[in-house]
């Protein structure tokens, strides 16, 4: 009898010491995250982007940064995100109209700068998505910018003992999905906030306009307000500002998403801030200088059926308010936004 009570001891205490065991072995891939906190700028409305969903972290951010700038997300382990958003151009592609994809291909839009992203209902220039997800997903298996698929980089990243780390880090979890690579890009690319340009400074009080400065802003509250308006410098509205359909593109804005006659040539209205760092403009880069592309409010209105009537007689300008107006538009330029160590 107390032989077979001590064998049964001994199977309770082997079987007690493999759960304990086990229990260690998952405990040990159990990270603690370092919460961030997402801070709205004074004046800025409260963004649209669900934190709820995705909690910032600082391992959430990290993976989403080295994630941001890693050629693995390319066939040829060359193109990234970086590479067509570059922090020096305001995360636009520095002096291109378009940006360069894989085998020497040209996007078909210039890219916008990356930055405010947290308050856009919608992406893209045609806004025919509205998910970040969506977009990450669009660029690494367009064949003319990143021109791989999914499945692939995922098999590459799991290739690498950093990422395994990293994603371990970030979410607990030893599997490298696209759900949690997009989650990660997302806590990058959600904390790319411009709000310290000297524009914003006069508003809080902390500087003055000089008198051409603040002759522009009035040319622009009157001329320029109705479209970039607010804080953001965009309403979001999509509209046909009478550029001509440049035949080698053939890109009819938002009617390449709805297949609607009514929606042709329409784009996102972009926002302003920045504009001095993010040359080429237009949403095919066709204008080099702010100054060429006021001119074409001015001068080069193309007319057609979908034209928006704001338009419709072009916008009127003295020389000397086209001078203050881009005066005034530089007030724009956030250069800590462009110099910050952080997402560089």
């Amino acid at each position: 009898m107390k032989h077979w009570l001590t064998i049964s001891i001994i199977i309770f205490l082997i079987a007690i010491g493999v759960i304990v065991l086990d229990s260690c072995k998952k405990q040990r891939f159990l990270y603690t995250q370092t919460s961030l906190s997402f801070f709205v700028p004074p004046g800025f409305p409260r963004p649209t982007y669900n934190f709820s969903a995705n909690p910032l972290t600082q391992q959430g951010f990290d993976l989403g940064k080295k994630l941001f700038y890693e050629p693995k997300l390319s066939s040829t382990s060359y193109v990234y995100c970086g590479s067509c958003h570059m922090p020096v151009a305001a995360f636009t592609t520095f002096e291109h109209d378009r940006s360069h994809g894989v085998n020497g291909n040209h996007t078909l839009r210039n890219a916008p700068g990356l930055f405010n992203l947290a308050w856009y209902p919608n992406f893209n220039q045609d806004e025919g998505v509205n998910s970040l997800w969506k977009v990450y997903e669009n660029h690494i298996t367009n064949p003319k910018e990143m021109g791989e698929t999914v499945d692939n980089v995922l098999n590459k990243l799991r290739q690498d003992s950093s990422y395994k780390r990293m994603f371990r880090e970030a979410f607990n979890d030893d599997k490298i999905t696209s759900e949690n690579m997009y989650k990660a890009l997302d806590q990058f690319v959600i904390s790319l906030v411009s709000a310290d340009s000297r524009f914003d400074k006069v508003q809080q009080g902390k500087d003055a306009f000089t008198t051409e400065e603040q002759q522009g802003y009035d040319v622009f509250k009157n001329k320029c307000a109705v479209c970039h308006s607010g804080i953001l410098f965009t309403d979001f509205s999509l509209r046909n500002i009478g550029l001509e359909v440049d035949p080698l593109l053939n890109d009819y804005g938002r009617m390449r998403v709805t297949g609607k006659p009514q929606d042709s040539l329409k784009f996102r209205v972009p926002s302003l801030r920045n504009l001095e760092f993010t040359s080429y403009y237009m949403h095919d880069g066709r204008y080099n200088l702010p100054r060429n592309a006021i001119k074409h409010y001015e001068y080069d209105i193309h007319q057609s059926a979908t034209l928006d009537p704001l338009l419709v007689n072009g916008i009127q300008l003295t020389t000397s308010q086209e001078d203050d107006l881009v005066v005034f538009l530089r007030t724009l330029s956030d250069s800590s936004f462009l110099n910050n160590p952080r997402f560089r």
